[in-house]
């Protein structure tokens, strides 16, 4: 290739990651921060669960890095809400949370939708009865077990015409980054404009080591016992 012609810049998005503020993580926000600007990240989504605050307070803190979200347990598993300003409540129908994400002018996305280890997924049912209702699917989530499922996930978005997300879904700093999506230009800061951009996007990374399960088990005791906040 010429010189007159270089590569094209891409621009890495991890869209799912937690901090402290999830039951099962221990994650110093400014930690997760410091680890993004380190890998070169230009976005990050901060989805705790069920807890948004902290999501907002990055967000305000770090405009250009930060979108907050909220990974939201409804009755039947997770789903993820990009660009929100208010707190969802857990243990709503996947169809009411759908609505109040879009009330919020939000953008609504599947984690991890076919991880058959994963019993906090969308039950499959829920999924096909609200795939005509959702923006996005994550095709690539770093702590799935099996590389297939994730391959599941791609040919469920293809096969409804949804655009594509990947994210660490980091519980520790280290895990920042490992997958994320490749967009052809800088990250829209606007729901509309990133899920255009979003279809078009590509994604990279791949797995983390099932080791970081242990991170969770660990954090989820330690706040159970009263040995972190």
């Amino acid at each position: 290739m010429s010189a007159a012609n270089p590569p094209q810049r891409l621009y890495r998005a991890d869209l799912h990651s937690h901090t402290w503020d999830s039951s099962d993580s221990l994650a110093n926000p400014e930690e997760i921060v410091a680890v993004a600007c380190r890998r070169g990240l230009d976005l990050l989504a901060i989805t705790d669960h069920n807890v948004l605050r902290t999501a907002l307070m990055l967000r305000d803190r770090y405009p250009e890095l930060i979108v907050a979200g909220e990974e939201i347990k409804t009755t039947e598993g997770e789903i993820i809400g990009l660009f929100l300003e208010r707190e969802i409540p857990r243990g709503l129908t996947p169809e009411e949370t759908i609505a109040r994400i879009r009330d919020q002018g939000g953008l609504v996305t599947v984690p991890h939708p076919l991880d058959r280890l994963r019993g906090s997924r969308l039950q499959e049912p829920a999924l096909h009865r609200v795939a005509h209702l959702v923006d996005a699917i994550e095709v690539v989530n770093a702590r799935v077990t099996f590389a297939a499922d994730n391959r599941r996930a791609a040919a469920f978005a293809e096969q409804h015409g949804l655009a594509l997300t990947a994210g660490s879904d980091a519980h520790a700093p280290h895990e920042v980054g490992a997958a994320y999506v490749l967009l052809d230009e800088p990250p829209a800061h606007e729901p509309a404009a990133l899920l255009e951009q979003l279809h078009r996007a590509r994604t990279g990374g791949g797995l983390s080591w099932p080791t970081v399960h242990f991170h969770s088990i660990a954090a989820r005791w330690r706040k159970r016992l009263g040995l972190a906040p």
